[in-house]
């Protein structure tokens, strides 16, 4: 419990900090989030462009994917908001030396790299993905009960670490390589296949964004058991045991690579 009491208010105290040196640069911060928001629009318009001229998409109608849609934006908003600057090991901060300030702080690296910064833009996709959620649940029969909610609730946050697990795995490449950004770009942007129900993909897709990098578990799953009741102990658990999976390998993998870290030279 103290070392949770420590971790959190390290974590408010570089949030306060970074807030600061954000509200400096308020045209930034809000030109952040209406980006967001015109990326997610363009996606919503590919949607109605599909819908206007097919009924349904392999049995999925179109409230359903843009639930599923919203639904994606949840857990991979919460993970941009709070850990998005593991991206900057792999482009930088591993090559240039920069990583020499965490292993001279009496702090966890890893905690203080994923706390250090926060993108307040990732707002953008939480409020985009809340309001999609709450547009088409009136226009979906859904059977809502207290444990359904409940696991609801439980498996949100083990979704958002299947994002960060990913990302300290691909970045902490950069401490043998020097540079890792492309491989976490590459791996990231496979979520894009998360954010539509897996089975209008082939049996490859479907496999590798489930079992290998998987980001289907991090929407489209939870979301079947959201709208049709079907296979919780799948639906809900795949989830979290890949996110444990998946944040034990990184830390592992993110120790071994600070043991062979050399620092820039001249």
């Amino acid at each position: 419990m103290k070392h949770l009491k420590r971790a959190l208010r390290m974590y408010f105290i570089f949030a306060s900090q970074e807030l600061k040196r954000m509200m400096e640069y308020k045209a930034d911060f809000v030109i952040g989030i209406i980006g967001f928001f015109m990326a997610q629009v363009s996606n919503l318009l590919f949607l109605w462009l599909i819908f206007a001229r097919i009924p349904d998409l392999m049995g999925w109608n179109v409230y359903e994917v843009v639930f599923i849609y919203g639904f994606s934006l949840i857990p991979k908003g919460t993970d941009h908001l709070l850990f998005d600057n593991l991206w900057a090991i792999g482009h930088y901060i591993v090559r240039k030396g920069e990583f020499d300030k965490y292993l001279t702080r009496p702090i966890n690296t890893l905690f203080h790299v994923m706390v250090e910064k926060f993108q307040i833009e990732a707002f953008g996709e939480l409020i985009m993905g809340i309001a999609l959620i709450c547009t088409t649940i009136p226009k979906i029969a859904i059977d809502w009960s207290i444990s359904k909610i409940l696991l609801i609730l439980a498996v949100i946050p083990f979704a958002s670490m299947i994002y960060t697990g990913i990302k300290i795995i691909t970045a902490s490449v950069a401490f043998w390589s020097k540079k890792s950004g492309n491989i976490i770009y590459s791996f990231y942007m496979v979520n894009d296949f998360a954010k539509y129900p897996v089975t209008i993909y082939n049996r490859a897709v479907r496999d590798i964004i489930t079992y290998f990098i998987p980001f289907a578990l991090t929407a489209y799953y939870p979301a079947v058991y959201i709208l049709r009741g079907e296979n919780p102990l799948f639906c809900i658990g795949a989830p979290i045991i890949a996110a444990i999976v998946l944040m034990s390998v990184g830390i592992l993998v993110w120790h071994k690579g600070t043991r062979i870290y050399e620092s820039a030279g001249s």
